[in-house]
Parts: structure tokens; sequence; C-alpha cells
């Protein structure tokens, strides 16, 4: 059915411009609200009525007409309907459905990818400083970030996962006094203890390797604890390993690798972020007022001007920002994507503002933001704030050791970003369609438990490329099909609109049309070449199922069990 929908494009656009020479309306297929309607409908009679100034339906009428003289049109459709106000509804053959069986058992793995491309694309999430472990911010930054980079790698784009933090300022100044103050004997609610100190159980796990001089090694630095109370720098050297270390522990739990960190003190120890003032002023972009010097941002869509250096002496942060995206770009990224929270929303117009007064080339709208809201975590219907280990938060890690790396992944990834999220822990836990993640998982499950007995029948798996798909006419089977056909459109849009959640909404949508079919059709006990036909479209589902969780770093169980319900019944 690809290819189909592929020669039907091109048959449209043919069509559309013999009806409008010239015009630029790119030709689309919808799909229909309802099954009943058709299996694509076409609006361009509609968004062509009025530069040419005629009526809707007689464009659809004329349309139709320059559709049915193309072979694409006489081979894989069998009806054309007008509808409303001009809306065309086609009809496919069941043969144009039933091609993507073949289609994607013949793709495997790569169904729905793209061919390699030469774009550069980075995605930088999480992005924590080293000052504690990753919360459940974080962990849907991990669940966005690392969807998204999986969408562009399946269109065929070379994609850098880059993590960046601060290993000097004022909070890794935090760290090191609270550590040091653990050292000396002082805890929280002590007399002696810093109001503005870090209060978590992990302050005294650090305080305690220090002293034993332990060595700590993460992924971008290693180092050696003195054991010495006043080696303060020694302390928050450790400190920041330690705490780094723990982070790729948790990240590691996720199931997730970066392929680069990057330094914010980087910035300036190379002299980037001196470079990058330096290019603002000399382009006129900034001015000096009242001992600061300040960033004519309002020129970029900003509120209001902004504070670079200020009258104290010291760069506010969205200065180092703008040096680190040159850099970004200057790497030879040319899309890059930001995960964070919806807090940094206020950074965006004066990072890009920054970038386009520095006048190196950098494109307009550069960098992409991807901006996500709170999660509330709850269990056993209330909420829950605290983890003992981190002191005022819940980790990424509790999420993943109350529940499951699949849970934490599937679920944060099944809402919008920029909706607020609530975590139901005891949900997350159950077996049965409640649970989205279950529901799906279940459903590749239940496909290759029928598979397996369809084997142990006397079937071959080898054989499926020769199945008789034109056996599949039932509605059921029509409507599965076309769900399968939607998958690589589907990766396409959700890749372009930084938008992982499609991936979950489709996989919910898929494993229902599965269910359905499994309710409505047996597979075995039926003649030998209606069975094999069935096992290939469940075959082809399976392979969906596992090709999209793959995208959203999620398992595909081949085994599952569910909670027992006295009104399900098994069958094949």
């Amino acid at each position: 059915m690809i290819q189909a929908k592929q020669e039907l494009l091109a048959a449209l656009a043919e069509a559309i411009q013999e009806l409008s020479p010239g015009t630029d309306l790119v030709a689309a297929f919808e799909s229909p609200k309802q099954a009943a309607h058709g299996d694509f409908a076409c609006t361009a009679a509609m968004q062509l009525a009025r530069p040419l100034k005629k009526n809707p339906r007689e464009l659809a009428q004329a349309l139709i007409e320059a559709l049915q003289r193309r072979p694409a049109f006489q081979r894989w459709v069998s009806a054309l309907e007008i509808a409303g106000p001009g809306f065309i509804n086609i009809r496919l053959t069941a043969a144009a459905k039933q091609a993507v069986v073949a289609e994607v058992l013949g793709a495997a793995d790569r169904f729905g990818q793209q061919p390699a491309n030469e774009q550069h694309v980075m995605v930088e999430f999480v992005s924590a400083n080293p000052t504690g472990p990753l919360h459940v911010g974080h962990a849907r930054q991990a669940a966005l970030g690392d969807a998204i980079c999986s969408l562009f790698q399946t269109q065929g784009s070379q994609v850098t996962r880059e993590f960046y933090y601060n290993d000097a300022g004022v909070q890794i100044a935090t760290l090191a006094n609270s550590t040091q103050c653990r050292l000396k004997g002082l805890k929280p609610g002590d007399a002696g203890w810093p109001e503005s100190a870090y209060n978590g159980d992990y302050i005294q796990d650090i305080a305690d390797d220090f002293r034993a001089g332990k060595t700590v090694v993460a992924d971008d630095r290693q180092f050696t604890a003195s054991g010495d109370v006043e080696d303060l720098d020694g302390i928050r050297q450790f400190a920041v390993a330690y705490l780094r270390h723990e982070q790729d522990l948790d990240l590691q739990a996720f199931g997730l690798k970066f392929d680069n960190y990057f330094l914010e003190s980087s910035l300036y120890s190379s002299g980037r972020v001196e470079d990058t003032v330096a290019k603002l002023v000399a382009n006129g972009k900034t001015f000096e007022e009242g001992g600061a010097l300040w960033l004519r941002s309002t020129d970029y869509g900003d509120d209001k001007d902004r504070v670079m250096r200020k009258s104290e002496g010291g760069y506010t942060y969205f200065v180092p920002d703008v040096a680190y995206h040159i850099d970004k770009f200057q790497r030879g990224y040319t899309k890059c994507i930001n995960v964070q929270g919806t807090d940094h929303h206020g950074t965006i117009a004066r990072v890009r503002g920054g970038l386009q007064a520095a006048d190196v080339g950098i494109p307009q709208g550069f960098p992409d933001y991807v901006l996500h809201k709170m999660v509330t975590v709850m269990k056993g219907g209330e909420e829950v704030k605290i983890s003992k280990r981190a002191g005022s938060y819940v980790t990424l890690r509790d999420l993943i050791d109350w529940t499951s790396r699949d849970a934490v992944r599937f679920f944060l990834i099944s809402r919008k970003a920029d909706t607020e999220f609530i975590f139901d822990i005891d949900l997350a836990l159950k077996q049965n369609d409640e649970n989205p993640v279950f529901y799906v998982q279940y459903a590749h499950a239940r496909i290759c438990s029928v598979i397996r007995n369809w084997v142990a029948r006397g079937g071959d798996e080898s054989t499926l490329a020769q199945a008789d798909l034109s056996l599949l006419t039932a509605p059921t089977e029509a409507a599965l099909m076309l769900k399968l056909a939607e998958y690589p459109a589907m990766l396409s849009g959700a890749a372009a609109g930084l938008a992982p959640h499609d991936v979950a909404f489709y996989l919910r949508d898929l494993a229902g049309s599965y269910h359905s079919y499994y309710a409505a059709e047996r597979v075995l006990d039926q003649a030998p070449e209606l069975s094999a036909a069935r096992v290939a479209l469940l075959a082809a589902t399976r392979q969906v199922l596992r090709n999209a969780l793959a995208v959203l770093g999620v398992s595909a169980p081949e085994v599952m069990s569910r909670e027992a319900n006295p009104e399900a019944t098994e069958k094949a």
C-alpha cells in the first residue's frame, strides 16, 4: 500500500497541475474520521476553489475526471466520490490494502525508515547540573529527547545526543560546602547547617566516600578523593564526579547513553564567551547603562533588552547559552533541538536574538525548543513529593524501581510535552488493558503466541512472503492493514513536528485495531491458505508494533500474562 499511496499522490499532483498550472498546492491525503467515508480523503478541490473562483463541488468533479484518466488510480482505486462541500472520498482496491503486508514483511525492522541523508541533528536534553540525582522532570526530558533522536534516525538523519551541564558556579559551590559540612559532622537541622545547603542523604554518602579516599569514574571524568576535610576544591571535584557517576547509573537504568557531554566551564576556558561578547559589541548590538552591558534583544522580538554583564561583574546565564549555540552550529549541526522545562520559555527569544545579533550565519529560528510541563507522581491515590534519597523530590530511579523502565518511558511520552502529566504508579503496575503500555505490549505478545501455535501445527514463517494475501477481505483485516500503512507517514510527521507522543498514540490505535481483529476473526482452525494469509497479517502487525516500540525505547515482550478477567476469552 505504501507504493500504491506514493503512486496515487504523484498522480494527484499531476491532476492538480492540470486543473491549476503553476499552483503550489501540495498533493496530500487525509484519513476520514469514519471508515464508511472511504480509505483516503482529498480536500484539493476546496483549497483550489477560491484562487480559481470556481464552485468546489464542480472542481471536485473535474479533479475526479482527471484522476480517473491516470493509470495509478485505475490500478489502485475502486471508487471516487464527492462528499459535502467538495471532499473527494477515495476507496482503495483490496489489492492496494493487502500490499502493505508484503511491504512490511519485506522491509522488517527498516519498515517506515527513510534512506540516510546529510542532515546533522543535535538533540540536547536532560542537561542536569551534577548537584543531585535526576528527578522526574529529567525523566520526562530523557523520554522526550531520546524518542526525538530515534525519530530523526528513522528519517535518515545523523543524530548526536548531547548533555550540557555546569561544573562550576553557585550550585556547585553549594554542593561542595554541603559535603564539607557533612565531613565536619554537621547534618540538616544542626545550628551550623547552612540554610542553602542540600539536605538529601546522598550528601552524606559523598562525604563518606570522600573521607575513605575512594576513586569515582563517570562517563566524562574520574577523580580520587584526598580525604582532607579542608580540601574544598578537592571536595568539589570529587562531589561533581560522584554525582556524574550517579547520574550515569540513572541513565543506564533508563537505557540511555549520550554521545557527548559538554561543560559550561569550557565556554569560558576556551574564550568562546568573550569572543561572543566581542562579536555582539562590534556589531553594535549592545549598549552600556548603569554600569552593565546590555543586549538590544528587543530588536529580535524580546519583550525587553537584557543584561549581558552585570554591573558588579560576571555574565548573566543566557550569554554562555548564546556562545554554546554558536559552538553547536560551527560543529556542523544544521538542526539543533533543546528539550527543557517550560521555565526556560523566557530564554528562547534572547538566545535566538543573541545568535542573530552575532551575525555568524545562523538561520532564524535556530535552535528548536521542546518545552515540557511538570510531572506529578501519584501512588495509592496520593501525590508523592519526597524521596528520602534526594531529600525533596522523586527521582528517575524511584520511578524505575517502583514500576519499570518500559512504563516510565511509555508513560512520559504518552502526552504532549506542553501538557502537565500525572504519573500514576498504581496504573503503571496493572497488567490489564487499563495500563496503556501493557495494552500495547500485550498485543505484541498475543501475536507471538498465535504464531507459535501456528508453527507448532506445521506452519513455516519462512513461507509467509508467499501467502495468498487476496484472502484478507474481512472488514477488520482492511482496518488493520490501513493502520499498518499509516506508520511511515506518522513517523515523518512526528519527526517534523517534534511530536514523539504521536508514536504512543499510534501504538495504542494499532493495538486497538489488532485486538478488534483478534476478537472478530479466527486465525487457526481455518483452511491452510487462509490461516497462512492471516498469520502473515499478524506477523506484519507484530513487526510494526516492535518497530514503533523501539522508537520509544520500549521492549516488545514475546510472552506476557495478564490479570485474571472472568469476561476475557482467549482464542486463536
